[in-house]
């Protein structure tokens, strides 16, 4: 089943792809305008996707929030095996693999983006970008924390955030750190929102993470 969804072309043929997923309550719309800041000489194939779920108070949602840093096991359920397919779907279409990817999100999304691109049946991606989120905790899902040495990981959180406290992103920093992962890690006097001082440090953050996918493996095509 595909998500509603929006696509930023590349210049020319796709070196790759960067696909963003927004935060609770927002949607495809609102991290849309980063491609262009992330990725501006367009480079990649962009895509945001708007999360499957309406909940109270209103807006798209990925899963439904209980516990901060645990995703309702139903409603994450529900969303996983039809964001996964909506992701390898717009990938095949366009002939980029998984490993010339990079995933990345607000919130939310920063966690689907964890949970995309270290789920223990997912494929490797170029490299995450998780903006005040955590590395989720569902029972019965696994990340595969193996998969992750030598993995590109931007990481940005406020200490000020009041709705997933810095101390989620400071956590993932440690175990991805300790699983051999290249954390690129910042924190700043922020509340829940993205430092506009990190955003700019993203774009040559992305250029390496490209870069170095593509020295570990040629671009091939998705059969």
């Amino acid at each position: 089943m595909s998500l509603q969804h929006l696509t930023r072309p590349a210049a020319g043929a796709p070196e790759g792809a960067i696909v963003l997923f927004h935060g609770r309550g927002a949607d495809e719309h609102d991290l849309f305008p980063l491609l262009d800041v992330l990725d501006p000489e367009r480079r990649l194939l962009g895509a945001t996707a708007r999360g499957p779920l309406s909940l109270p108070p209103g807006g798209a949602h990925w899963y439904a929030v209980r516990r901060v840093g645990y995703p309702d096991p139903e409603t994450f359920y529900a969303t996983y095996p039809q964001v996964s397919d909506w992701l390898d779907g717009l990938l095949a279409e366009h002939n980029i693999a998984p490993g010339r990817t990079v995933l990345g999100g607000f919130s939310q999304g920063s966690v689907m983006s964890y949970a995309l691109g270290l789920g223990a049946e997912r494929p490797r991606p170029a490299g995450i970008m998780a903006l005040s989120g955590f590395l989720p905790e569902v029972e019965g899902f696994e990340l595969d924390l193996g998969k992750a040495a030598g993995l590109p990981v931007a990481i940005g959180h406020g200490t000020h955030d009041p709705v997933i406290s810095v101390e989620f992103g400071r956590d993932a920093r440690e175990r991805l750190t300790e699983a051999g992962a290249d954390v690129t890690y910042s924190e700043s006097p922020m509340p829940h929102t993205i430092d506009p001082a990190f955003l700019r440090e993203l774009p040559t953050w992305l250029r390496r993470a490209l870069d170095s996918a593509a020295a570990e493996q040629p671009p091939q095509p998705v059969d």
